[in-house]
């Protein structure tokens, strides 16, 4: 089913000039589009014909298979962490590192931020896409960036008392542990935060009012992934209602993960991304593994750029338990829905005497009974995801906290 609610001419023209040539700028590509005419697709039916490209595509393309430009070209690479096999290496050409700057800036507009703001940067940098991002729409911009990096709470706390940031750019999970730590220390007077961007992995309803009520800010979901640029390709906007993307440099389908054919609008399904300007490393049709789906309509805000649903989880997020398909944001949704229960959660699976257990931990509000919010949570699992859970109550700060992306599943059957 095509997508047209979602497709322009002006992304299709960008789309052929794209190909033609390609297999010649790209071994890789050359490779990967044997046999095919790249010249000769000049519509969306044609485009929607080309096969995939996968994760296990670009790791095998490791170094730098997937560079596209003459060495002299590149300024610069990224590299996705490489922690369940290959790292990926992206190169970026000059205009590429202006795409991403231009783009992020965006982000910070569409966030109501401006070149008046001090904005500390926390998540990491190097080879992960994630800190030079931030920076770079920072400057762009024209605010004052605080490069901070991850970590060093004790310093993170001073300079963002001493120096008034109003912007916090962070992961979820380290901006519940800085909201939980400036609580502690009861310093949240001396704050003069009023915006949080946050990225980089799914985050909930209840962990989202936690952050903005403890910290006193308006919250801002960032999407993006090392191999698309990095954080800043879309976000929410004041009305938090999906997240608006790009369409002028990134085109998005939305694919039933199973067949690889388009869901219908608004149906939940696997994101898939072509880079429409990327020089050094362009992508085509890139299966990102995240759950979403389109948004239909305008805005409230007024923005002419599109959106996406705020990311249910992934696909490879996804076990099975008892026959019945479960994934992290599911178990958000019901501890949402149930009063007493807190944000932070894990799920661990164990197959004991020949079944399947399933037991969630998840930290609980002060003063409330345990044993009746266990109940509560056993109750909502068995009637809305199908399946008896066993509930494990625990109180805020139990379970670990990170300055990068939490593990919420632990299948520990195989």
């Amino acid at each position: 089913m095509s997508q047209s609610t979602f497709q322009k001419p002006a992304q299709l023209a960008a789309i052929t000039s794209l190909l033609a040539g390609l297999d010649q700028r790209s071994a890789f590509y050359r490779a990967k589009y044997a046999g095919i005419d790249l010249r000769a697709i000049q519509s969306w039916e044609q485009f929607e014909q080309l096969p995939f490209t996968e994760k296990a595509d670009l790791r095998d393309a490791y170094p730098l298979g997937l560079q596209a430009v003459p060495d002299e070209e590149v300024v610069r690479i990224h590299s996705s962490s490489g922690t369940t096999g290959t790292p990926v290496i992206i190169p970026y050409t000059r205009q590429d590192v202006e795409d991403w700057a231009e783009m992020f800036a965006r982000c910070y507009v569409m966030a109501g931020i401006t070149n008046t703001d001090r904005i500390q940067i926390t998540p990491g940098y190097g080879l992960w896409t994630a800190g030079i991002g931030f920076q770079a729409g920072a400057e762009r911009l024209g605010a004052m960036a605080v490069p901070m990096g991850p970590g060093n709470t004790d310093r993170q706390l001073q300079m963002m008392v001493d120096l008034k940031s109003t912007v916090l750019c962070a992961t979820s999970s380290y901006a519940l542990l800085l909201a939980e730590e400036i609580q502690r220390r009861g310093i949240r007077e001396r704050m003069h935060l009023r915006k949080g961007v946050i990225g980089s992995e799914r985050w909930g309803e209840e962990m989202r009012s936690r952050i903005a009520r403890e910290l006193g800010v308006e919250l801002y979901d960032i999407y993006g992934l090392t191999e698309i640029y990095g954080p800043g390709i879309g976000i929410s906007c004041e009305h938090a209602c999906g997240m608006h993307y790009w369409d002028d440099f990134v085109y998005f389908e939305i694919i039933d993960q199973h067949t690889g054919k388009h869901v219908a609008e608004g149906e939940l399904g696997e994101l898939v991304i072509t880079t429409l300007r990327k020089q050094g490393a362009p992508l085509i049709r890139y299966r990102t593994h995240d759950l979403t789906r389109f948004i239909p309509g305008p805005c409230a805000c007024g923005s002419a750029f599109p959106r996406i649903d705020t990311i249910m989880g992934r696909t490879d997020d996804m076990v099975k338990v008892k026959g019945v398909v479960i994934f992290p944001a599911l178990i958000d949704e019901v501890l949402h829905e149930v009063e007493g229960a807190s944000s932070e959660f894990q799920i661990m699976i164990d197959h004991i005497e020949g079944h399947d257990v399933m037991t969630v931990f998840f930290e609980t509000v002060a003063g409330t009974h345990r044993e009746g919010v266990e109940a509560a949570v056993r109750q909502r699992c068995k009637t809305r995801i199908g399946l008896t859970v066993v509930p494990k109550a625990v109180a805020i700060g139990e379970l670990p906290r990170s300055e990068k992306k939490t593990n919420r599943v632990f299948d520990n059957r195989y």
